[in-house]
């Protein structure tokens, strides 16, 4: 207790900055901040504090030429002046600790609950490379997650990448709230970017609850909140589940969602001059978000593993929007929510007929590998006939397959539903279901 205690009072002590290098604000717009005096010694990404009227105001550089540099303040940009202040607080980086476990953070490591935040012994950087590629492990064994239709038809494996696709109102918060407590992990790190405000606390009581909450980190960054914030936030999310992957643990990242992360960084990359491409999203997004994922899976020999669930907002369910396109190519695997199966009440509302696990056919047995076909099959068949059976224009015996479907399609819908005591369990179910043949 002793060591951990002197630790973070020597990192509390490394972080203390004995001077500061200052410039002056020679021009504020409504969204950025030019600077003057930082430009030979400010780099990209750097931290500044803003004078202001009412105290001081967080910023960050986004751009730097040889007369000036440009800064995006974290907040309101009222109150500020020609001629005041600016003190460079250089490199960016975290603290983080395993002592974080259960508590709330916003993007630049602060607590939210109101409770002290120790500090970790040793600064990482928010934005480093992913593990050497040669040297990671392979994917791990099959997860149990508490719900059948993971436990079973889209298994998720330790270190997999999977991308949860849905719209507005169909159930993806309490998806992720359930795999926050469900999913075998020994830790859990949750980014929550550009959420409403009062959502926070229903998603932490309500949604994760106590049980999945006492093993989780989450860092919060509110949608009133600026662009640099919200950015941030995925990527202090992350540097917290690497320093927990470092120290040996098997870490859950979730991440809702990387479509308000790619909106900031929109945001940001506008203001610095970048030029919009593809739908307004500037080319840079592609790689930002690529470079995030890759920090995710299966760690190096002798380190955790970071098993990570993006959420992508998909507005009218159209998978080929620039941010669900990007993430999808470089994932192991994509689960689709479908809002006309969540009309009709049943959640998660996972369309399988969508969805795909890259896991498989690794992650299950021969026999295992066979029911996931058959139940495909059997969902396959009744979705191309529903409109004849629902319209009655189908005769029973005219195909077989679809006899089969029509049979169990009730139980199969349902099982999507059910929770799960373990992949074991969950199989014996669904072979139940399916029946023989």
């Amino acid at each position: 207790m002793a060591e951990a205690t002197l630790a973070q009072l020597t990192a509390e002590i490394a972080a203390l900055k004995p001077s500061m290098a200052v410039g002056r604000i020679s021009s504020v717009g409504r969204g950025a901040v030019e600077l003057t005096g930082l430009s030979e010694i400010a780099a990209l990404g750097d931290q500044v504090w803003l004078g202001t009227r009412d105290g001081r105001l967080r910023g960050e550089i986004v751009h730097i030429d040889r007369s000036c540099a440009i800064a995006l303040p974290d907040g309101s940009v009222d109150g500020i002046r020609l001629g005041d202040q600016v003190m460079l607080q250089g490199g960016d980086g975290l603290y983080p600790d395993l002592g974080w476990q259960g508590r709330i953070i916003d993007p630049y490591g602060n607590p939210l609950d109101g409770r002290p935040l120790p500090r970790g012994p040793d600064l990482r950087p928010l934005r480093p490379h992913a593990p050497p590629a040669t040297q990671r492990k392979r994917l791990g064994t099959r997860l149990g997650t508490g719900l059948a239709v993971f436990d079973t038809l889209l298994p998720i494996v330790r270190g997999q990448r999977l991308g949860l696709f849905a719209g507005s109102g169909v159930g993806k918060s309490s998806l992720l709230g359930a795999l926050g407590r469900g999913l075998q992990a020994d830790r859990a790190v949750i980014a929550l970017v550009g959420e409403r405000g009062r959502e926070l606390r229903h998603f932490i009581e309500d949604v994760l609850g106590p049980e999945g909450m006492a093993r989780s980190v989450i860092v919060a960054a509110t949608s009133d909140q600026s662009a640099i914030a919200r950015r941030r936030c995925l990527w202090t999310a992350m540097t917290v589940a690497e320093h927990m992957r470092d120290a040996g643990e098997h870490v859950l990242f979730l991440a809702d969602s990387v479509t308000r992360f790619a909106e900031a960084h929109r945001e940001v990359a506008l203001a610095a001059g970048e030029p919009a491409s593809l739908r307004g999203y500037p080319p840079s997004t592609a790689h930002m978000i690529m470079a995030l994922a890759e920090r995710a899976g299966p760690g190096l020999d002798g380190a955790g593993d970071i098993t990570a669930i993006f959420s992508v907002l998909v507005a009218g369910s159209d998978m080929e929007e620039p941010v669900a396109d990007i993430l999808r190519g470089v994932l192991d695997g994509h689960v689709v929510l479908a809002r006309e199966i969540a009309e009709r009440g049943r959640f998660p509302a996972v369309d399988l007929l969508r969805s795909a696990s890259r896991s498989l056919p690794e992650a299950a047995s021969a026999e295992e590998n066979a029911l996931i076909g058959k139940a495909r099959r059997r969902l396959g068949a009744y979705d191309r006939a529903e409109l004849m059976i629902q319209s009655g224009l189908y005769s029973p015996g005219s195909d077989p397959e679809i006899d089969a479907a029509i049979r169990c399609y009730g139980a199969l819908d349902g099982f999507l539903a059910d929770r799960s005591d373990g992949p074991s369990a969950a199989f014996k179910r669904l072979r139940a279901i399916l029946g023989p043949g």
